[in-house]
């Protein structure tokens, strides 16, 4: 049951409201920003929650038990503060919004509606879509060490424990968004950065990560295939990073990094498909639950 604040349940009382929703939104790296969906700007712990963002929000509703609530929040680009490239470049992914219902005439009445974490964002033509989420979408996520044949570790973290320092390079051709042709790679086999991440240290984009679909070696340049486009143009010169590419295989971490003391999968545990074969004559190959590499 929620409890309400003495002077919005006293204005609630009263014959006539003047109330506004305020989105106070704080993303991962720390910057915080407001909006409202009132005419004026309205402060308060801080933050200016601003009036011409645009914001509209949908219908909210409550969920019983473990269940997931969700809000639609649409918004123009390009208004305080939500622009499309830091949108791209997913720096308000995981944000914060705390949602207050406000007396425009006397910002110290509010109550606070809910908490909620930005999930998926849609973009349009100048204009956004982002979904909140409750608390309770971090039950849907998996915790703990998971038994998967493949490795759970990313390459070059604390699990894996691979240094491996990222090779520099310098765009030399592109097509602007999601192909690029660098210098600094030639002693570098085709296929090497394969999945890895490049990460741009110069130019418009600096800072963005992307990952590598298709790394290939053509007359010494080193041409690489993004999975994403960037959210600004990619110019010659862009100075970059690329990190290794690593599938997660067991055989990739025993013989392309011979990592293999730190692999964190279960390249030895039966799946489905030793659990589904048929008996044939050959009783060598019937699975009795044992390990498949004795």
């Amino acid at each position: 049951m929620r409890t309400l604040h003495p002077g919005m349940a006293a204005h609630l009382a009263g014959g006539v409201t003047t109330l506004a929703r305020c989105w106070t939104l704080t993303r991962r790296d720390g910057l915080r920003l407001g909006f409202t969906d009132h005419d004026q700007d309205i402060s308060f712990d801080g933050a200016v929650h601003r009036a011409r963002s645009g914001l509209l929000a949908s219908d909210a509703s409550s969920e019983l038990g473990l269940s997931v609530a969700s809000v639609d929040v649409a918004g123009v680009l390009q208004a305080a503060g939500l622009t499309e490239a830091d949108i791209q470049r997913g720096l308000h992914d995981g944000a914060e919004v705390r949602i207050h219902l406000v007396d425009w005439q006397d910002p110290a009445s509010r109550q606070l509606l809910d908490v909620m974490v930005i999930g998926e964002i849609t973009r349009g033509d100048n204009a956004f879509v982002a979904e909140l989420r409750s608390a309770a979408h971090r039950f849907d996520e998996e915790q703990g060490r998971l038994y998967t044949l493949r490795c759970s570790a990313d390459f070059g973290d604390a699990r894996c424990r691979k240094a491996s320092p990222a090779a520099a390079a310098s765009v030399v051709s592109t097509d602007g968004r999601r192909q690029v042709s660098v210098s600094g790679l030639a002693a570098y086999a085709s296929g090497w950065f394969d999945g890895g991440r490049l990460t741009f240290i110069s130019g418009a984009n600096a800072g963005h990560v992307v990952e590598v679909r298709r790394h290939r070696t053509v007359a010494g340049l080193a041409e690489l295939d993004l999975w994403l486009e960037t959210p600004l143009p990619i110019v010659a010169g862009d100075a970059v990073e690329i990190m290794p590419g690593c599938d997660k295989s067991f055989g990739a971490c025993k013989d392309k990094f011979a990592n293999i003391l730190n692999f964190q999968g279960f390249p030895h545990l039966p799946g489905n498909d030793a659990l589904l074969q048929v008996a044939g004559e050959d009783r060598s190959r019937t699975f009795d639950g044992g390990s498949l590499f004795r």
